[in-house]
């Protein structure tokens, strides 16, 4: 890392999104760096502002039946070719505990693996929250 906060651009932890995610310009190069040892929750950390971050998980962990659907055109985008190189995150809002944690359901994030290219995917079926909590209560 340099001391200006950056990332060379050869780090494998480097994602770059293809559109900006809604109201956070500056998350449009970010390090995406797991947290613990669990391999299902992750800081997601701006490149450009390394005080922008957002913590991640991978869903299935928590959500074993979500399924979020990912059309041609948004697969194209980001290089995503075959399924198994796509890396599905949901957005986390940290509550006290886990059991006052949320996930956003309704707008996964896609990584290709591969390509280290990101989006963002508003899902069409409203039914799926914004705020689903991560534990059972």
């Amino acid at each position: 890392m340099s001391p200006e906060g950056t990332a060379p651009m050869d780090d494998d932890r480097v994602i770059e999104f293809a559109d900006a995610l809604p109201g956070l310009p500056g998350m449009s190069r970010c390090l995406l760096v797991e947290l613990g040892d669990s391999g299902s929750l992750f800081r997601l950390r701006s490149v450009i502002d390394p005080d922008l971050q957002l913590v991640v998980a991978a869903p299935s962990v928590f959500f074993a039946d979500y399924a979020p659907e990912i059309d041609d055109e948004t697969a194209a985008l980001i290089g995503l070719e075959r399924a198994e190189d796509a890396l599905l995150l949901v957005v986390v809002t940290v509550g006290a505990s886990l059991a006052e944690s949320t996930a956003n359901l309704l707008a996964p994030i896609v990584v290709n693996q591969v390509t280290r290219r990101a989006v963002q995917v508003v899902q069409p079926s409203p039914d799926l929250p914004l705020q689903a909590p991560l534990v059972a209560a």
